[in-house]
């Protein structure tokens, strides 16, 4: 007995179907309130390479006065997705992460800085992996970010 597919997984605009429209006119240079919310300060962008330092702030700890792990994948988010906006055409574009993988290795304590470096491992015409390392001020790896963003371009462009 075969099973029915329980979600179409083929509808191109699942992901517009707000009534805010998708922004196509992404640009790098503008990040979203929630990096500035965070704390997030972007240093480089091009479409090589993304880098950008996070305060570690009482608000942004866990119970054990480190980074919170979310507060960790959310940096690396907003990066990966800096870096995917700076590899759309110029023409116009969106991109949307799709997947997401962390690894921790070491905490980042209050007080310190977690600085980060996000880089292309494929870009292809509809998706894009980047892996994001993120360090201590000490320079201990505390963590290891990989995410694939879907690249969207406006239907007839």
């Amino acid at each position: 007995m075969a099973c029915e597919p329980a979600v179409n997984y083929g509808k191109r605009n699942a992901m517009n179907d707000k009534a805010t429209p998708r922004n196509f006119m992404m640009r790098p240079e503008e990040q979203p309130a929630f990096a500035g919310f965070m704390g997030m300060k972007i240093i480089e962008v091009s479409p090589e390479r993304v880098t950008a330092e996070l305060l570690v702030t009482e608000q942004l700890t866990n119970r054990n006065g480190v980074l919170h792990g979310g507060a960790l994948m959310a940096f690396a988010d907003n990066l990966g997705g800096t870096a995917a906006t700076a590899n759309l055409p110029a023409s116009g574009g969106s991109t949307a992460t799709i997947e997401s993988k962390t690894n921790f290795f070491a905490g980042i304590p209050k007080g310190d800085v977690a600085k980060a470096e996000c880089t292309p491992l494929h870009r292809g015409r509809t998706t894009t992996v980047w892996q994001t390392r993120i360090t201590r001020s000490d320079g201990k790896l505390a963590a290891i970010v990989t995410q694939t963003q879907l690249m969207m371009t406006k239907s007839g462009t």
